[in-house]
């Protein structure tokens, strides 16, 4: 990191650290030296200040993703408000036993996405400098978990994004493409949580639109995941049962059993949850799959390669999705 960026969020910091109430951005303009230098007090042309907000959303999130708490209060005269109380910026003591520091360890390898990568990289250099023998210092050749290397994928672009709005609790607002649908849908949504589920990512939140908790899966995310100002408008629960939700969708909750025919070679999660598998011949296998709500929606995800056999009323639904895509 250059010096001069260093020292501009070196001191934005003390700023929201040392503050007794919210600070707005012109009163961060003018307090800061490097912010004064570079852009004014805020008297300037409009361009002056289209540079200054974007810098400083760049500051205010390298600040965050260093382990700064910064809190957004609304309602200053109309404007947004920032500050870093010390309580929420102070950790206790931390100490760790042995099989722990080995957990972190490991979990901190699981993240391959650059960002994610760098933060656990800090964490585990601040555990180290302050004595905290992690998985390298302790791990034994022999040991059960010496020869795992875990790795959690996330390449959709909307993850990093809505990653940090459920960590900083901002409303965001995408275009979503159900799996029966033949166009995106606008939805605005309050993020609380990301989770991956069999190789694929979920959001669950709270749907502003259609004012109900709802989950997303990021691959179905088009577009940009854009923020928006303002405070969540629905209380996050403090359990939010995304696995559930997501295996009700796959059929997980069985209530029968289904048949199909599924091309060879395709439909490894179905192939997965088969109850049986018989080879049809012709580059073709009959399955026997468990039966239950939302089962018809994950079998048209797999299109032209999944022929459902019955029960009836499922064949029939499946055949109502793919005719309400085709018609879209």
């Amino acid at each position: 990191m250059a010096i001069a960026k260093a020292e501009r969020l070196m001191n934005l910091a003390l700023c929201l650290l040392g503050t007794r109430r919210p600070l707005t951005k012109r009163e961060l303009r003018s307090s800061i030296e490097a912010y004064v230098e570079s852009f004014g007090t805020g008297d300037g042309p409009a361009s002056s200040d289209e540079s200054f907000n974007r810098m400083f959303e760049r500051d205010k999130d390298d600040l965050r993703e260093l382990g700064l708490v910064i809190e957004t209060v609304d309602g200053l005269e109309g404007d947004v408000g920032y500050l870093a109380r010390r309580d929420s910026n102070r950790l206790p003591p931390i100490t760790l036993d042995a099989e722990e520091a080995a957990a972190l360890g490991l979990a901190a390898k699981i993240w391959q996405q650059a960002r994610l990568a760098g933060a656990a990289s800090g964490a585990l250099q601040k555990l180290r400098a302050a004595g905290m023998p992690l998985a390298a210092e302790t791990e034994d050749i022999d040991a059960p978990h010496s020869a795992l290397e875990p790795r959690i994928p996330a390449h959709e672009a909307a993850f990093e994004p809505l990653m940090l709005a459920c960590r900083d609790r901002r409303p965001v607002v995408f275009d979503y493409r159900k799996s029966n649908a033949a166009h995106p849908e606008r939805r605005q949504v309050e993020p609380w949580i990301l989770e991956c589920w069999r190789g694929h990512w979920y959001v669950a939140g709270w749907d502003r639109d259609r004012t109900a908790e709802r989950v997303f899966r990021l691959s179905r995310i088009t577009g940009k995941v854009r923020s928006r100002q303002g405070a969540f408008t629905a209380p996050v629960p403090d359990h939010v049962t995304v696995r559930e939700t997501v295996e009700s969708w796959a059929g997980e909750t069985a209530t029968g059993s289904a048949r199909i025919k599924l091309r060879a070679g395709h439909g490894y999660p179905l192939r997965a949850r088969a109850l049986t598998v018989r080879a049809l011949g012709d580059g073709w296998d009959e399955l026997e799959i468990p039966n239950g709500h939302g089962l018809d929606a994950w079998l048209v995800e797999f299109g032209p390669d999944v022929v459902v056999l019955e029960p009836a009323e499922l064949r029939a639904d499946v055949i109502d999705r793919l005719r309400a895509v085709a018609k879209g």
